[in-house]
This record gives C-alpha cells, structure tokens and sequence, in this order.
C-alpha cells in the first residue's frame, strides 16, 4: 500500500521534544551572521567585551528576568523624581533672579511718601454725618427668657427731665417678648452696658419700651412719616446677626404696605402699614431706626420678605419693613404712660377664606357685634367691603391694618357692596378693651 504523500512543505514528523529540556537552542551557525562585528571588537579601555550571545555548550539561554515593580510604586517614583526635578529647576531659576535683581533685594534707600492728610469730617445729609449722629443713640438688647436667649436692636427715645439718670429706649416687641424680668441687657455704642426693665409691650404693633438707667444719653429725633415719599433715601442703623453698630443705605421702595406677622400658634399676629426699603435688613435688625437724609427717626425696622432655603431661609434679599414713626410715637407714649396700647377697631369679623373681589364679612350671625362700631353704620353679615376712604382692598390683612393705622374716634368710609349695589358707609372708630 502506497504511503499517503505529505503536502508540499511539510517534512518527516520531528521526535518527541523533552519538555523538562528547556527552551530550543538557536542554531549556532546562524549566531556569526546575526550579532554585528562591532560587537566583537575590543574596548581601548575595557578590553574585551563579553559576548552577549551563548556559546555552543552553554546552559540554555534566558533573557535575565527584569525586576518586578508593582503600578502604584513606579507611578509614586515617576512622580517623586518630577517633584524633584521641579524643586530643583525651581531654585535654580529662584537662584538666578536674586542674583540677576541685585543679591539680597533690600533697598535701604527707597522712602515711600507718606499718606495725604485728610479728615473724618463729612457733609451734613451724607450718610457718614447721619450714622456718627445716630450710633450714640443705638443700643443692642440682649435677652433672656422663656424662649431662650436673643439679640435685637433699639434706640434711646427719650431721656426724661433733663436727661436724667434714666431713659426710655423703643423696640419690637418680638425682641422682648417672653424676657425674664431681669432678662434685658442694653448695649452701648461705647461698649458699656446696663440692666433693662420692660415698661410695656404690644404685640398688635409689634412695639416694646424698656426703661435703663444711663445718665448723658441723647434722644433721636423722631421725623414725620407721613411726608414720606417713594424714593426717599433712608439709612438703618441695628445689630443685625448681633454685629453692633452696623449702617446700611437704601431707598423708600414703597408706602403702606400691609404686613401682618407672627399669628402662627406661637403668639398674636402683628399688623403694619409699613415703610417698605431695600436698606439691608437682617434678623438683629428689628427695633433698630430707619432714618430719613436729616437723620430723623421716619421708621422702626421690624420684619423682613425673604426666600425659605434648606435649613431655614435666606438673609436680607432688598425687602425690609418698618413702622411708620407716627405710629410707633403713639403706641409708645401710650406703654410708657399707662403699659399697654389701644387699637382702633369696628367689632366685625371677616371671612378669611372668601377670594372674590374686595373683603367680606363673614356670612352669619354675630359677625357684625350688636352695638359696635360697625353695627351702628349699618354693616351686615355677607356685606363686601371694596374699599377704605377710596383705597381699594384686596385681603382681610389691608383692611385691619389700614383700621390699625389710625385713632380711635376717627371716622373711615368704606365703600360696600350689597346685593349687587355698592354703598359709602361711614364708619367711626373706637378702642378696643
């Protein structure tokens, strides 16, 4: 039987190769024609080198196994050397600038000139003159009390006869409220302190007094709010975030402003037809002076517009409130003469939910109290007011704030609508109590 033909290129089967023998040996006669002849030339120093190539009857050849570095540690040296490199091209370069800049780079002769002289006076209206007025007479209220511990601001409004021992300093009543009887340090300008005594607070108003014994204080003179205009600068003058002594500028950026505060289960609501600035307003603030451009008290800062953040809400963001002077001198005069305040009322309750036009009285019986102010005009349950001596209202809060501006005794008109027709009702105010 004729043996099967190899296909062209393949050759008889080679022997079983030990596997125990090492790698293959290259075939020497190919060793003189692969290495160069400069290999085998001679040094004129070294002598004779060493051939790299194995000779026939040496041990198997293996290239020497290359020492084992691990990633982390030859990255960590590639970058230690680079350092390295750094520090030093960076002293040298250091090196050649000192030297290139004069040696040590002190020049004994050079004398600076000295400042210009000047002068802390400023113009009487600029809002230097206004605060270096006002600072002696803002204080900063440390209290103590049921609620924990507070900073708020105020300012002396009067020192009694002859500026006595004893004066009379106007806050929120929110700064106040809830202190212990010996709860209330005030804080001077000049770093002094003394115990405070609360005379008489009003949370409607927002407005507290308190009494501190200090002689040689000087009372702010108290500036009329209702020649207040829009766009009218205006200076704050507090300890907002406990920081005494702080001055901010802005302008009047709106008039009556109905802001209602608190209400909120944690003690009654506070209701303002407030001066609206965007003087910087901050917690600390509140009691503090809005003063007009001749330095006169036209606001007392109390409440703040801001924007709820995660944790709590933002700082001053332009929209700060005060309580125009006028009320703010009433209510006063009132706490420290008799240690509590009267609102002007008209005895109707108002239906908070209705969101048609205008502010309604609530729709049932007893809503119009037999007998009150409100009674006696002819108001009745249902009726719609639209507006207060022309001025249109839009929410139950504009519609009591506007009444709480005012004195008892004096009448409004407000106008009513009734079954589709609208009515003048002539209302006169009385005090509540």
């Amino acid at each position: 039987m004729n043996e099967p033909s190899a296909p062209d290129g393949w050759g008889p089967p080679r022997e079983p190769r030990d596997p125990w023998a090492g790698p293959p040996r290259p075939d020497p006669s190919a060793w003189d024609a692969a290495r160069p002849a400069a290999w085998d030339a001679p040094h004129p120093a070294w002598g004779a080198p060493a051939s790299p190539w194995p000779e026939p009857g040496d041990a198997p050849w293996a290239p020497p196994p290359a020492p084992r570095r691990s990633g982390r540690a030859a990255r960590l040296l590639g970058a230690g050397s680079a350092v390295l490199l750094l520090g030093v091209a960076g002293g040298f370069a250091g090196g050649q600038l000192q030297e290139r800049w004069g040696g040590s780079g002190t020049y004994p002769s050079v004398t600076l000139p000295a400042p210009a002289p000047g002068s802390t006076e400023r113009p009487e209206g600029s809002v230097a003159a206004i605060a270096a007025a006002a600072l002696p007479s803002v204080v900063s209220l440390q209290v103590e009390g049921s609620a924990g511990s507070g900073t708020g601001s105020g300012f002396v409004l009067d020192t009694g006869e002859d500026g006595g021992p004893a004066a009379f300093v106007l806050t929120n009543n929110h700064v106040v409220d809830g202190a212990y009887a010996d709860g209330v340090t005030v804080l001077f300008q000049d770093g002094a302190q003394a115990a405070g005594r609360v005379v008489g607070a009003d949370a409607s108003y927002d407005l507290a007094v308190v009494r501190v014994e200090r002689a040689g204080l000087r009372a702010l003179p108290m500036g009329d709010s209702g020649s207040v205009v829009v766009g009218d600068r205006v200076v704050a003058v507090g300890a907002p975030l406990g920081l005494q002594g702080t001055v901010t500028e802005g302008i009047v950026s709106a008039l009556n402003r109905p802001v209602s505060a608190g209400g909120d289960g944690t003690g009654e609501a506070s209701y303002i037809q407030a001066i609206q600035t965007d003087a910087a307003i901050n917690p600390g603030n509140s009691g503090g002076p809005l003063l007009n451009a001749r330095g006169e008290v036209v606001g007392v800062n109390s409440a703040i517009a801001s924007v709820p953040v995660a944790g709590g809400s933002a700082g001053s963001i332009g929209l700060g409130f005060s309580i125009p002077s006028e009320q703010a001198r009433r209510t006063a005069e009132q706490l420290i003469r008799t240690g509590r305040a009267v609102h002007p009322v008209i005895r109707v309750s108002l239906d908070g939910q209705y969101r048609g036009e205008g502010v309604q009285v609530l729709d049932r019986p007893g809503a119009v109290e037999a007998g009150g102010p409100g009674d006696r005009a002819g108001l009745r349950p249902g009726d719609v007011v639209l507006a207060i001596d022309g001025r249109p209202v839009t929410e139950a809060a504009e519609l009591i704030v506007d009444i709480r501006a005012r004195q008892p005794g004096e009448t409004v008109t407000l106008t009513v609508r009734r079954g589709g027709q609208d009515l003048e009702v002539p209302v006169t105010l009385e005090a509540d109590g």
